[in-house]
């Protein structure tokens, strides 16, 4: 399949803050970003939900999407995800709906079942229990977005009383909804069966993990919404990556390699006790994860690159979101989203076909038009010696 026409980009924001900084400020600073890719034409903005770890300090989705719809206007907000085991449903179905409300339809939900394993410790929630309570809460979510009769159900972990939404969704049906999915093929299944789309995590968090079959989960994909009379469509697809660009490829590398080396090492192995990415020094841990496709570190064409590589691997998807981490310097971040609009975007959205097109044409009529200028100014000049 080829790619959409117009693909979407935007942002899949945890974020990512190394221990140590001034909270307060580097909420200030996701903010500041989200109100600086609106200004750039990006088109969505994923926010996380995360309670343990210290680096992942949003908590509320809700909250952040409130603030930055405000301070926004054209920018989709969307939860990036809420980890509906934490929840009880009718409570995330009423938040939701008022943030549609709020923003006049620029909202999206997106789901999970709980990516941090303290998290679940500290709500005390068995993890082996995470997915099947996303699947319960994700199912009478959509009854109570769009079934008007009151609801009464009764779980093990919330209950339903003639339950009904006294404000319905601001988009008709309801806002769009994804599914978070990373290694396991649960993800995309619960999408099938829902008919909902995907946000696919590229690279899976463990780098001792194999390569995502992106291929073979969209098929889980189809096959489920097969089994559950429902559509699933690549377009609504879309695929996280981390991406750090510059003008060359050298500066992206200086850039972001002290704060790479970092994040992968004080975070996923230190933090998170995941495996070590490489048998060396950290700051040589960048150069192992773009070999391994698992950032794109670069220029913009790189990155151009880096996206259509995952096109052959995935068979098209319809949305590309970057990972954001605070690995280089603000103004380098801010300038490396900067490039993806101005250098990579139009490549995929085809925002610069007619200027392109119009440059090919004056460049094949270049003599003929020059020949007319000249008899022009020559014809001024006769016409101005010969006047009366």
């Amino acid at each position: 399949m080829a790619l959409p026409e117009r693909m979407k980009f935007g942002i899949f924001m945890g974020p990512f803050h190394r221990v140590g900084e001034n909270p307060t400020l580097a909420i200030d600073r996701d903010l500041e970003l989200v109100q600086w890719l609106d200004q750039l034409g990006f088109d969505e903005a994923w926010i996380g939900e995360h309670h343990s770890a210290g680096w992942e300090t949003i908590s509320s989705p809700e909250l952040f999407m409130a603030v930055a719809a405000d301070r926004t206007k054209h920018i989709k907000l969307g939860s990036g995800v809420i980890s509906l085991p934490y929840h009880h449903p009718f409570m995330v179905a009423n938040r939701m709906v008022q943030l549609d409300h709020m923003s006049h339809g620029r909202v999206m939900m997106g789901v999970g079942p709980g990516a941090l394993p303290g998290d679940a410790y500290m709500l005390g929630i068995d993890p082996t229990l995470q997915r099947q309570r996303m699947d319960e809460a994700l199912g009478i979510i959509l009854r109570l977005m769009t079934e008007s009769e009151p609801i009464t159900y009764k779980s093990d972990w919330f209950e339903l009383r003639e339950a009904m939404l006294q404000l319905r969704p601001y988009t008709k049906p309801t806002m769009h909804i994804s599914v978070a999915s990373v290694q396991s093929p649960a993800g995309v299944a619960l999408a099938g069966k829902y008919g909902t789309s995907v946000l696919t995590i590229t690279r899976p968090r463990d780098p001792g993990a194999p390569e995502s079959d992106l291929e073979g989960l969209w098929a889980v994909a189809e096959e489920s919404a097969s089994e559950n009379n429902q559509v699933v469509n690549r377009n609504d697809w879309r695929l996280v990556l981390p991406v750090h660009i510059a003008e060359t490829r050298k500066e992206a590398f200086e850039q972001a390699r002290l704060g790479a080396g970092r994040y992968q090492a004080e975070y996923f192995e230190h933090t998170m006790g995941r495996d070590k990415t490489i048998d060396g020094p950290p700051d040589k841990i960048i150069d192992a994860m773009v070999d391994n496709g698992a950032w794109i570190i670069g220029d913009p064409d790189d990155c151009i690159a880096g996206i259509r590589e995952l096109e052959a691997r995935s068979g098209g998807f319809g949305g590309f979101m970057v990972q954001t981490i605070d690995w280089a310097q603000r103004e380098q971040v801010l300038h490396s989203f900067e490039l993806l609009a101005r250098y990579v975007m139009p490549v995929f959205q085809g925002t610069t076909l007619s200027t392109a097109a119009s440059n090919q044409w004056a460049f094949e009529h270049r003599d003929i038009l020059t020949a007319g200028r000249t008899q022009a100014i020559d014809r001024a000049k006769t016409d101005y010696a010969t006047r009366s």
